[in-house]
């Protein structure tokens, strides 16, 4: 006697699911959801990481680490529509849990400064990677906090309100994050014609 297998109930073509539908998907525990999860946001993680910690051989462990994150908790996602910001606000976790840790070891001398990068991830050209290294090192000197708020506001164009949700901080302490982070790194460019000429267009 022959057993039928019942088929699973087919997802609707996924490029085309909306980002709750998707939730849904990979909260049911359905690969393919979770397949197209990390093809749609997974550039985007990688562009946040880098951009916040700057050229560097870990970041693909990091977006690895980040979606480990995202698959786990994405069940306490009560606003399923809200997905995008969800994974901006974990991947920011992610990143300045790194920081912090770059910090920790740079204080205890256990690992050698990250001065070179992994030339992957470096551009190409001498003279945007020289100014792009000396733009890190401005960054190197504010807080993960900091940090990570001002690549949110002026690298990716969040507003606000998106940082302050990424951060998990109020509107106000996220103005003081930022202006912080603005005076100190507007101080060192001005002092780097260099950096001048390439920031010379932003306001």
């Amino acid at each position: 006697m022959s057993h039928r297998v019942a088929a699973r109930p087919s997802l609707p073509k996924l490029p085309l699911l909306e980002d709750p539908a998707l939730v849904a998907g990979v909260v049911a525990g359905q690969r393919d959801a979770a397949d197209e999860l990390w093809r749609r946001y997974g550039p985007r993680v990688r562009r946040l990481l880098q951009r916040t910690l700057g050229p560097g051989g870990d970041v693909e462990d990091l977006v690895q680490e980040t979606f480990i994150r995202l698959f786990r908790c994405l069940h306490t996602l009560e606003n399923r529509q809200a997905l995008a910001a969800f994974v901006t606000s974990v991947t920011t976790h992610v990143a300045r849990a790194e920081l912090k840790k770059r910090r920790v070891r740079r204080w205890v001398m256990l690992a050698p400064g990250r001065a070179q990068p992994d030339t992957a991830v470096w551009p190409a050209d001498p003279a945007v990677r020289q100014a792009l290294a000396r733009f890190y090192r401005i960054l190197d000197r504010l807080g993960a906090e900091e940090r990570t708020a001002f690549v949110l506001r002026h690298m990716e164009g969040l507003d606000l309100a998106g940082v302050a949700d990424a951060l998990g901080r109020s509107l106000a302490t996220t103005k003081r994050r930022l202006t912080t982070a603005w005076q100190v790194v507007v101080e060192a460019v001005e002092r780097d014609p260099s950096l001048r000429e390439y920031l010379g267009g932003s306001s």
